[in-house]
């Protein structure tokens, strides 16, 4: 994948903010006024940056993240030529980021930005490389519940992972333990692991979870459970197949 132009990209790396939300955004319209001010409330007092990636929405999302960058200038956006997938909006989120820190998060209100910095308390304070959340309380329908229950349990039992709630988007990462992950279709259920492979650490911070106000769900039971398992074995292939080698030292 090639790197997004930023025709200010050496400038705007001399301002880079300390922390930078990547947002997936599809058909997200008549949600995200009330995100960017939620966000703007929460991190008040902090440099943030927030990083939308418009993955070939059909409904104006586009057309009202560039109305609403009049009201919030850390709005960047990245403007995909039709629909990718979550992977492919983090993976280009993550590029274009000029934060030391990134925060993942969804773009239709279930996630709660007030929470990002208790992510962001525990990153300094246990000095870890990743802080994902798990949702204490699920405000989704039973069925919803137990099709996550399914899909958590699928990709744990095969990676050997213990990770409560891989489903949630709410995540914060330092940079430099995502910076050479493999990217693959799939792969943003899979991050804390991924950064484990590498040798990070991770902690899980219990969040809110909220019921959605507008839209519907992109998600269904393929994406929840059929998908984790085939994810979840092209990971297990990459954690057998994972080289691990410590170098001494270099003579010479």
């Amino acid at each position: 994948m090639k790197p997004p132009r930023d025709e200010h990209l050496g400038d705007a790396r001399a301002r880079a903010p300390a922390v930078s939300l990547v947002v997936p955004v599809y058909n997200e319209a008549g949600n995200l006024g009330v995100l960017l001010d939620e966000i703007a409330a929460a991190l008040a007092g902090t440099a943030y940056e927030v990083v939308a990636v418009d993955d070939g929405s059909t409904d104006g999302s586009l057309d009202e993240l560039v109305a609403l960058r009049a009201q919030h200038p850390s709005l960047r956006i990245v403007r995909f030529a039709r629909n990718a997938g979550q992977s492919a909006a983090l993976a280009a989120g993550f590029q274009a980021a000029r934060g030391t820190v990134l925060v993942t998060m969804d773009a239709d209100l279930q996630n709660d930005p007030a929470d990002v910095p208790a992510l962001l308390e525990a990153l300094d304070r246990s000095g870890v490389e990743a802080a994902v959340g798990w949702r204490k309380d699920r405000r989704d329908t039973g069925w919803k519940r137990i099709q996550s229950r399914i899909a958590n349990g699928v990709r744990n039992s095969l990676n050997h992972e213990t990770i409560r709630d891989t489903g949630c988007s709410l995540k914060a990462f330092r940079r430099a333990a995502v910076a050479d992950i493999p990217w693959f279709t799939g792969m943003h259920r899979f991050l804390p692991t991924l950064v484990k492979m590498r040798g990070g650490r991770v902690v899980e911070v219990a969040v809110h979870h909220r019921p959605r106000r507008f839209g519907t769900t992109k998600y269904g039971m393929w994406n929840r459970v059929f998908r984790a398992l085939a994810d979840a074995l092209a990971v297990r292939w990459m954690q057998r197949r994972a080289l691990n080698h410590e170098i001494r030292d270099i003579i010479g």
